[in-house]
């Protein structure tokens, strides 16, 4: 083996220094991306530029020894950047620009570049080179240019009193390479106070109607920033010339108007005139329209219900709601649907089919006679009905009936029906149903088929019979009819929403009705007697808001004015341009209301000229605004002048007027709103509360807890005073509900004489009521007052054994009941009367227990002991013995007053020592008394 292995040994060590010692190339990225910024010259590569040579670790073979730039597409890469070694052995290079970049004038450059290694020795020899690896350079904008105006000077005309969209486009430009850099972010105008504003793309417009009179040129400055902030380097200057122009129509109209609840009147169009261009117009006829349909029933009346606004309007009084608010006394209305309403009024739905109210006959027996007054608010459903133009006896809409009665008078029986057909309304009147023929009452109404809330009120003195739509009397057309319906029977009886016949369309109950009434209802009265007078009618529709002229003596000669009776609607007419200029300024808006409905009412102007060249008159369009009613102040309605307690004797509530609850109650209604305090000297603003004149509308007193018991307790009213203020008054175990508008002294008055009372024997410790109330029918509520009602029972002296007086005689003072009831209103007490604490009674039921256990403790050792003598024979029986087994303690505590006041139990217990305590037992009830009964072995007992 030695033989063989040094010839193999010999041969190796002659073949190595003829070997190759850089045999690879170097390898790099075939591609990078670069980054470079203006203001620097070192590129980020990405990837990072590394060289490798698998020959590492061998040295100058393994090394990289520098990078190539090599030129790229456009043959100019290899001159602006260099490559350059920093770490021969990693192979780690950099990529830098051979002096300063413009991305300006170029913004990309792309070049080639290759990495060479250190080869096999110091001198480079067999070097290798690498393949070569494209560059693309970005070079990053930087901001170093400013917005430049493409003109110094900008001039433009508009003629004037109109909005432009667009005056005139100013623009500038900057020069940076970048979107960033080099687009114009936003505009500015430089000079105040110039009617112009400039959007973002440089776009000047007017920001109100110029007026050549008053300024002929406007001139102002406007600069340009780009998105780096660099702002101009010059402003440019925009000249607008206002070219004299004229064209008729309205100057001044201000599209909204606010309005403040309280502030009485206030003008619509103040600075409103009509340019007419030097045209010759004769004629003038401009009109003012408020449409107020969705507040209410048409306006803004007042907020209280529909009988409260009649006892304001001073009708006469008896009048029958026939569609009452559904309760127990009123169920006819429970089955018809109610639809809210912004006012207080409750509205009913009527489908024309299934909804009808069959008024009692109880009801129905106090309208008798063929005097009486029909009072409704009315809405047709749905739109517009108008009547066919041509219509058959086949396909006729029949009637919609919207009252129809029978009552009897004195020996016979008369019948009427209140009906609409398309845009007509008819009474059909029978005052005979078996001797006199029917007359039928016929009136068209446009007011019927609108779909508008319409307030009617018919008044019936047969054979006259008047008509009030919306305060304005209609003349009807007799008709006599003898057989538009069958002869009713002479039954009495009512319906709203539909009448009875032959014709089988629905079902109620056991009667079979026609004509169905579809729409809305509300506030359906009757009141038999003399008719309304139109005063009281005129009051009952009118509304507390609409239009109105400020100054009739200020109209010039020629000009008329004209408002329709709902004020919703004024005309102006004349001729001169002057004097009707003045007359439209003068148009105002009033609400009566100090607490108006918040809201937006539409507003409308429509405006016709006659000229004496009528082929070309001028022809002017209608303008639209918006009347907004701001929210009122709210009111405060304060109750005080009632302690939280009130404790009276027992005696008293079972008296037969009981205790008045609220003898000392006052109600106070104020405004608290802000008041600019700055004029007066004093810093910010502050609240200012003041009192004012309010209508109240109900008050309700409520038990709290337990209804209460009709047959031990009681709420009493003076009922004189609420039938002469003619109030309604709902008193019921779970509440007393006092309704109707009147002023805060009159409810005062009323709840001032509410009184509790108590059957015999029923005081219990105490009862708790609430007192509210209220006005804009419930719209606003004054704070909840909560009375607390205490019963004083009468504490006479207790009656004890002489070994008890002295240890419970501390424990009762009656020199301090007054204090222990102080916050409360207290009769002066009986002389032998105790009024306690409540911490008092407890310590003193306490003692005295305990003193019992200690008298039966010496009870109990005593027996034991005489039992014990019994047994050895020495003692004698007598009534002394007694048997323990059969001991009974019966303890009646009494009742007392329980004080809320906090008093301590340590200072009921110090006082006087000379303090008066009972001295017979008579002076002691049974109910005061501690009871201990002891039975005897032979059947006695003993009670002490």
């Amino acid at each position: 083996h030695t033989l063989c292995i040094l010839p193999l040994m010999h041969t190796l060590t002659m073949s190595l220094p003829i070997m190759e010692s850089n045999k690879h190339k170097p390898w790099i990225e075939t591609e990078y991306q670069g980054i470079v910024m203006e203001n620097d010259n070192t590129v980020l590569l990405n990837p990072p530029l590394f060289a490798l040579d698998k020959d590492a670790p061998l040295h100058y073979a393994g090394e990289i020894c520098g990078f190539r730039v090599h030129n790229g597409p456009s043959g100019s890469g290899s001159v602006q950047f260099e490559a350059v070694v920093l770490d021969r052995s990693t192979g780690e290079g950099l990529v830098r620009s051979k002096e300063p970049l413009d991305c300006e004038s170029q913004r990309e450059h792309s070049f080639t570049i290759q990495a060479y290694d250190c080869g096999e020795g110091a001198d480079g020899v067999n070097s290798k080179k690498s393949h070569k690896a494209t560059v693309h350079v970005r070079v990053n904008d930087v901001n170093e240019f400013s917005p430049v105006f493409v003109e110094r000077r900008y001039e433009a005309s508009v003629p004037e009193g109109r909005l432009f969209d667009r005056i005139v486009r100013v623009e500038a430009l900057d020069a940076d390479c970048s979107p960033q850099y080099s687009q114009i972010c936003f505009y500015d105008i430089i000079t105040p106070n110039v009617p112009f504003a400039i959007d973002n793309d440089g776009n000047i417009k007017n920001t109100e109607p110029l007026d050549s009179k008053h300024q002929r040129v406007h001139t102002f400055w406007v600069t340009a920033f780009d998105c780096g902030k660099n702002r101009a380097q010059a402003d440019a200057q925009v000249v607008v010339t206002v070219k004299p122009s004229c064209k008729p129509g309205w100057i001044g109209w201000t599209k909204r108007v606010e309005y403040t609840p309280g502030s009485g009147s206030i003008p619509l169009f103040p600075s409103l005139h009509l340019e007419t261009c030097e045209e010759t117009v004769w004629n003038i006829q401009a009109t003012v329209e408020l449409q107020t349909g969705h507040i209410g029933k048409g306006c803004d009346r007042d907020s209280y219900s529909d009988r409260s606004v009649r006892r304001l309007c001073g009708a006469v009084r008896g009048e029958v709601d026939l569609l009452p608010p559904p309760s127990p006394a009123a169920n006819w209305t429970s089955a018809l649907p109610t639809l809210p309403s912004s006012d207080s009024s409750l509205v009913f739905s009527f489908n024309g089919s299934n909804h009808v109210a069959v008024v009692p006959d109880s009801v129905v027996s106090a309208l008798s006679g063929d005097h009486f007054t029909l009072q409704l608010w009315m809405r047709r459903g749905g739109a517009s009905i108008q009547p066919a133009t041509t219509q058959t006896r086949g396909n006729r809409k029949e009637e919609e009936t919207i009252v129809c009665s029978t009552v009897k008078n004195d020996d016979s029986f008369s019948h009427y029906s209140l009906s609409v057909h398309g845009c007509r309304l008819s009474l059909f009147y029978w005052p005979d149903v078996s001797a006199a023929r029917p007359v039928k009452f016929l009136w068209k109404l446009e007011q019927v088929c609108d779909s508008e809330w319409h307030h009617l009120s018919l008044s019936v003195q047969f054979p006259s019979v008047t008509l009030y739509v919306d305060g304005v009397t209609f003349d009807p057309a007799l008709i006599h009819d003898n057989g538009a319906i069958p002869n009713p029977a002479p039954r009495q009886r009512m319906f709203i929403g539909a009448c009875w016949g032959k014709t089988l369309k629905f079902m109620l109950s056991e009667f079979t009705y026609v004509g169905g009434y579809h729409g809305l209802l509300s506030g359906v009265t009757v009141r038999p007697g003399s008719v309304e007078p139109h005063s009281v009618v005129e009051c009952l529709y009118a509304c507390r808001e609409g239009l109105d002229f400020g100054d009739l003596e200020t109209l010039g000669s020629g000009m008329k004015v004209h408002v329709n009776p709902s004020q919703s609607v004024l005309v102006l007419e004349g001729d001169d341009i002057e004097s009707f200029n003045r007359a439209v300024q003068q148009v105002t808006y009033r609400n009566s209301l100090r607490f108006a409905t918040p809201g937006v009412r539409p507003l409308k102007l429509t405006t016709s000229l006659r000229c004496f060249n009528e082929e070309s008159c001028l022809s002017l369009k209608q303008l639209e605004g918006y009347l907004v009613v701001l929210q009122p102040d709210a009111p405060q309605i304060s109750l005080s002048g009632v302690g939280p307690h009130l404790a009276r004797p027992a005696p008293e509530f079972e008296g037969p007027r009981g205790v008045p609850l609220f003898p000392e109650l006052r109600i106070v209604c104020s405004l608290s709103h802000a008041v600019n305090t700055a004029a007066q000297g004093m810093e910010g603003g502050a609240l200012m509360s003041d009192a004012v004149a309010h209508t109240l509308d109900g008050c309700e007193v409520q038990p709290l807890g337990e209804e209460l018991n009709p047959e031990r307790e009681e709420l009493l009213v003076d009922m004189d005073v609420v039938r002469e203020r003619g109030l309604e008054i709902i008193n019921t175990t779970a509440y007393i509900a006092i309704t109707g508008a009147e002023s805060i002294s009159v409810y005062e008055d009323v709840l001032r004489s509410v009184r509790y009372r108590l059957a015999k024997g029923s005081a219990r410790f105490e009862r708790r009521f609430r007192l509210s109330c209220s006005e804009m029918n419930g719209r606003y509520t004054s704070n909840e007052l909560t009375l607390e009602v205490n019963f004083l029972h009468s504490l006479d002296s207790l009656y004890h054994p002489s070994h008890l007086l002295a240890s419970q005689q501390q424990f009762l003072h009656p020199s301090h009941h007054a204090g222990e009831l102080s916050g409360h209103t207290l009769p002066n007490p009986h002389r032998n009367s105790v009024v306690p604490g409540a911490a008092t009674v407890i310590i003193m039921v306490c003692v005295g227990f305990l003193v019992v256990m200690v008298i039966l403790g010496v009870f109990r050792i005593r027996s034991i002991h005489r039992r014990g003598e019994g047994a050895r024979g020495g003692a004698k029986e007598g009534s002394s013995q007694w048997d323990d087994s059969a001991l009974t303690i019966i303890v009646n505590p009494m009742e007392s007053y329980e004080s809320r006041m906090g008093i301590c139990a340590e200072n009921e217990g110090e006082g006087e020592e000379d303090e008066e305590v009972a001295e017979s037992p008579d002076d002691a009830s049974d109910d005061q008394r501690i009871i201990i009964k002891k039975e005897g072995r032979d059947g006695s007992a003993r009670r002490y």
